[in-house]
Protein backbone atom coordinates (compact mmCIF):
# COMPACT_ATOMS: atom_id res chain seq x y z
CA UNK A 1 0.00 0.00 0.00
CA UNK A 2 0.79 3.63 -0.56
CA UNK A 3 2.31 6.47 1.73
CA UNK A 4 -1.07 7.95 2.05
CA UNK A 5 -2.57 4.66 3.30
CA UNK A 6 0.46 4.10 6.04
CA UNK A 7 -0.49 8.01 6.97
CA UNK A 8 -3.80 7.25 7.64
CA UNK A 9 -3.67 3.88 9.53
CA UNK A 10 -0.42 5.33 11.55
CA UNK A 11 -2.22 8.20 12.72
CA UNK A 12 -5.97 7.13 13.27
CA UNK A 13 -5.71 3.86 15.47
CA UNK A 14 -9.45 2.44 15.21
CA UNK A 15 -9.02 -1.04 15.64
CA UNK A 16 -11.85 -3.66 14.08
CA UNK A 17 -13.64 -2.66 16.16
CA UNK A 18 -17.53 -5.11 17.10
CA UNK A 19 -20.28 -4.17 15.22
CA UNK A 20 -22.06 -3.25 18.51
CA UNK A 21 -19.45 -0.42 19.34
CA UNK A 22 -19.92 0.75 15.51
CA UNK A 23 -24.00 0.72 16.12
CA UNK A 24 -23.08 2.34 19.49
CA UNK A 25 -21.19 5.12 18.36
CA UNK A 26 -22.97 5.91 14.99
CA UNK A 27 -26.28 5.87 17.28
CA UNK A 28 -25.35 8.26 19.77
CA UNK A 29 -23.69 10.77 17.22
CA UNK A 30 -26.99 10.58 14.88
CA UNK A 31 -28.94 11.14 17.84
CA UNK A 32 -26.71 14.14 19.23
CA UNK A 33 -26.97 15.87 15.54
CA UNK A 34 -30.69 15.09 15.06
CA UNK A 35 -31.60 16.72 18.31
CA UNK A 36 -29.27 19.87 17.63
CA UNK A 37 -30.80 20.71 14.40
CA UNK A 38 -33.88 19.52 12.87
CA UNK A 39 -34.60 15.79 12.34
CA UNK A 40 -34.24 16.30 8.91
CA UNK A 41 -31.04 15.01 6.96
CA UNK A 42 -31.91 17.05 3.84
CA UNK A 43 -32.27 20.09 6.19
CA UNK A 44 -29.86 19.17 8.59
CA UNK A 45 -26.33 19.13 6.95
CA UNK A 46 -24.63 17.81 10.02
CA UNK A 47 -27.14 14.51 10.04
CA UNK A 48 -27.00 13.79 6.77
CA UNK A 49 -23.04 13.57 6.92
CA UNK A 50 -23.03 11.29 10.32
CA UNK A 51 -25.64 9.41 8.27
CA UNK A 52 -23.65 8.80 5.33
CA UNK A 53 -20.51 7.75 7.32
CA UNK A 54 -22.60 5.66 9.46
CA UNK A 55 -24.20 3.89 5.86
CA UNK A 56 -20.45 3.10 4.18
CA UNK A 57 -19.81 1.19 7.73
CA UNK A 58 -22.63 -0.92 7.14
CA UNK A 59 -25.40 0.64 9.90
CA UNK A 60 -28.75 -0.49 9.59
CA UNK A 61 -32.13 1.52 8.73
CA UNK A 62 -33.10 -0.13 11.66
CA UNK A 63 -30.58 2.33 14.15
CA UNK A 64 -30.37 5.10 11.85
CA UNK A 65 -34.09 5.64 12.28
CA UNK A 66 -34.80 4.82 16.08
CA UNK A 67 -31.95 7.63 16.71
CA UNK A 68 -33.70 10.00 14.88
CA UNK A 69 -36.98 8.97 16.19
CA UNK A 70 -35.45 9.32 19.53
CA UNK A 71 -34.58 13.00 18.89
CA UNK A 72 -38.13 13.58 17.72
CA UNK A 73 -39.16 12.27 20.57
CA UNK A 74 -37.81 14.79 22.76
CA UNK A 75 -35.46 12.49 24.84
CA UNK A 76 -33.59 14.41 27.34
CA UNK A 77 -30.42 11.94 27.05
CA UNK A 78 -27.65 14.46 26.70
CA UNK A 79 -24.00 14.00 25.35
CA UNK A 80 -20.74 16.00 25.53
CA UNK A 81 -17.82 15.70 23.19
CA UNK A 82 -14.72 15.61 25.09
CA UNK A 83 -11.56 15.24 24.20
CA UNK A 84 -8.29 13.73 25.79
CA UNK A 85 -4.64 14.19 25.28
CA UNK A 86 -2.28 11.54 26.35
CA UNK A 87 1.36 10.08 26.43
CA UNK A 88 2.20 6.50 25.93
CA UNK A 89 4.79 4.02 26.28
CA UNK A 90 8.12 5.14 24.88
CA UNK A 91 6.75 8.81 24.59
CA UNK A 92 3.70 8.02 22.02
CA UNK A 93 1.73 10.68 21.55
CA UNK A 94 -2.43 10.00 22.14
CA UNK A 95 -5.21 11.81 21.04
CA UNK A 96 -9.11 10.82 22.36
CA UNK A 97 -12.29 11.86 21.35
CA UNK A 98 -15.06 10.94 23.01
CA UNK A 99 -19.04 11.27 23.05
CA UNK A 100 -20.37 10.85 26.80
CA UNK A 101 -23.10 11.32 29.40
CA UNK A 102 -20.77 10.50 32.33
CA UNK A 103 -17.59 12.51 31.88
CA UNK A 104 -16.50 11.22 35.35
CA UNK A 105 -17.12 7.46 34.49
CA UNK A 106 -14.80 8.35 30.92
CA UNK A 107 -12.12 9.72 32.37
CA UNK A 108 -12.36 7.50 35.11
CA UNK A 109 -11.82 4.56 32.69
CA UNK A 110 -9.17 6.41 30.39
CA UNK A 111 -7.10 7.03 33.35
CA UNK A 112 -6.93 3.83 34.47
CA UNK A 113 -5.92 2.76 31.15
CA UNK A 114 -3.57 4.98 30.56
CA UNK A 115 -1.99 4.28 34.42
CA UNK A 116 -1.71 0.45 33.49
CA UNK A 117 0.28 1.28 30.24
CA UNK A 118 2.81 2.91 32.74
CA UNK A 119 1.11 6.16 30.25
CA UNK A 120 -0.02 9.02 31.63
CA UNK A 121 -2.71 11.84 30.30
CA UNK A 122 -1.57 15.62 29.40
CA UNK A 123 -3.26 18.66 29.55
CA UNK A 124 -5.38 20.23 27.04
CA UNK A 125 -2.98 21.17 23.97
CA UNK A 126 -0.04 19.13 25.40
CA UNK A 127 -0.20 16.72 22.62
CA UNK A 128 -2.21 18.33 19.89
CA UNK A 129 -0.22 20.70 18.93
CA UNK A 130 1.70 18.11 16.96
CA UNK A 131 -0.73 17.01 14.94
CA UNK A 132 -2.53 18.76 11.66
CA UNK A 133 -6.05 18.36 11.92
CA UNK A 134 -7.08 17.18 8.31
CA UNK A 135 -10.65 16.16 6.55
CA UNK A 136 -9.17 13.05 4.53
CA UNK A 137 -10.68 11.60 1.22
CA UNK A 138 -9.64 8.58 -0.74
CA UNK A 139 -10.99 8.02 -3.89
CA UNK A 140 -9.79 5.64 -6.64
CA UNK A 141 -10.19 8.20 -9.96
CA UNK A 142 -7.63 9.40 -12.64
CA UNK A 143 -5.68 11.79 -10.70
CA UNK A 144 -6.16 14.56 -13.10
CA UNK A 145 -9.58 14.41 -13.64
CA UNK A 146 -10.15 14.21 -10.12
CA UNK A 147 -7.79 17.90 -9.54
CA UNK A 148 -10.14 19.03 -12.92
CA UNK A 149 -13.27 18.62 -11.28
CA UNK A 150 -11.84 20.14 -7.61
CA UNK A 151 -10.23 23.12 -9.09
CA UNK A 152 -13.87 23.76 -11.19
CA UNK A 153 -15.64 23.43 -7.92
CA UNK A 154 -13.26 26.29 -6.40
CA UNK A 155 -12.32 23.17 -3.71
CA UNK A 156 -9.32 24.52 -1.49
CA UNK A 157 -7.60 21.34 -0.76
CA UNK A 158 -4.14 21.67 1.13
CA UNK A 159 -2.33 18.56 -0.74
CA UNK A 160 -2.57 15.28 -1.97
CA UNK A 161 -1.11 11.98 -2.86
CA UNK A 162 -1.39 9.79 -5.86
CA UNK A 163 -0.47 5.99 -5.88
CA UNK A 164 -1.54 2.94 -7.43
CA UNK A 165 -4.71 4.90 -9.20
CA UNK A 166 -6.20 6.27 -5.42
CA UNK A 167 -5.63 9.57 -4.62
CA UNK A 168 -5.85 11.23 -0.86
CA UNK A 169 -7.04 14.39 -0.37
CA UNK A 170 -6.20 16.75 2.45
CA UNK A 171 -8.39 19.60 3.25
CA UNK A 172 -8.97 21.93 6.46
CA UNK A 173 -12.27 20.09 7.83
CA UNK A 174 -14.68 23.11 7.03
CA UNK A 175 -14.08 22.06 3.58
CA UNK A 176 -15.39 18.02 4.38
CA UNK A 177 -18.88 18.66 3.32
CA UNK A 178 -17.67 20.86 -0.02
CA UNK A 179 -15.52 18.00 -1.08
CA UNK A 180 -18.11 15.35 -0.16
CA UNK A 181 -20.65 17.07 -1.96
CA UNK A 182 -18.75 17.33 -5.53
CA UNK A 183 -17.32 13.75 -5.64
CA UNK A 184 -21.03 12.38 -5.23
CA UNK A 185 -22.18 15.05 -7.97
CA UNK A 186 -19.94 13.87 -10.16
CA UNK A 187 -20.32 10.01 -9.47
CA UNK A 188 -17.25 9.55 -7.19
CA UNK A 189 -16.93 7.43 -4.33
CA UNK A 190 -14.49 7.88 -1.38
CA UNK A 191 -13.52 4.55 -0.49
CA UNK A 192 -12.09 6.22 2.91
CA UNK A 193 -13.13 9.90 4.49
CA UNK A 194 -13.12 11.22 8.08
CA UNK A 195 -11.79 14.33 9.78
CA UNK A 196 -8.59 13.09 11.48
CA UNK A 197 -5.51 14.48 13.09
CA UNK A 198 -2.42 13.25 11.35
CA UNK A 199 0.61 13.26 13.19
CA UNK A 200 3.78 15.95 12.52
CA UNK A 201 6.10 13.36 12.65
CA UNK A 202 5.59 9.41 13.20
CA UNK A 203 7.72 6.83 15.43
CA UNK A 204 8.41 3.05 15.75
CA UNK A 205 8.45 1.22 19.24
CA UNK A 206 11.77 -1.23 19.16
CA UNK A 207 11.23 -2.74 22.51
CA UNK A 208 8.52 -5.42 22.12
CA UNK A 209 7.17 -5.37 25.83
CA UNK A 210 6.60 -1.42 24.96
CA UNK A 211 4.84 -2.55 22.04
CA UNK A 212 2.49 -4.89 23.66
CA UNK A 213 1.35 -1.76 26.50
CA UNK A 214 1.18 0.45 23.36
CA UNK A 215 -1.19 -2.13 21.64
CA UNK A 216 -3.19 -3.45 24.74
CA UNK A 217 -3.63 0.50 25.50
CA UNK A 218 -4.64 1.20 22.07
CA UNK A 219 -7.23 -1.54 22.20
CA UNK A 220 -8.51 -0.70 25.66
CA UNK A 221 -9.42 2.66 24.24
CA UNK A 222 -11.29 1.57 21.34
CA UNK A 223 -13.46 -1.02 23.10
CA UNK A 224 -14.61 1.75 25.62
CA UNK A 225 -18.37 2.87 24.79
CA UNK A 226 -17.30 6.36 25.03
CA UNK A 227 -14.74 6.63 22.98
CA UNK A 228 -15.18 7.87 19.53
CA UNK A 229 -12.03 8.14 17.81
CA UNK A 230 -8.17 7.30 18.91
CA UNK A 231 -5.47 8.94 17.08
CA UNK A 232 -1.75 8.60 17.88
CA UNK A 233 1.49 8.69 15.74
CA UNK A 234 2.90 5.18 16.05
CA UNK A 235 4.04 3.07 12.92
CA UNK A 236 5.36 -0.50 13.74
CA UNK A 237 8.43 -1.59 12.39
CA UNK A 238 6.03 -3.83 10.15
CA UNK A 239 4.64 -1.17 8.17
Amino acid sequence: MGRAFEVRKASMAKTAAAKSKVYSRYGREIYMAAKAGTPDPETNQALKRVIERAKKEQVTADIIKRNIDKAKGGSDENYAEIRYEGFGPEGSLIIIDCLTDNTNRTISDVRKLFNKAYGKLGVSGSVLHQFDHKAVFEVEAPENKLLEILLENDVDITYYEAEEGVVTIYAEPTEYGKIADVLKDNNLESKEEAIMFIPMQTMEIKDPEEQAKFDRLIEGLNELDDVKDVFHNVISSGE
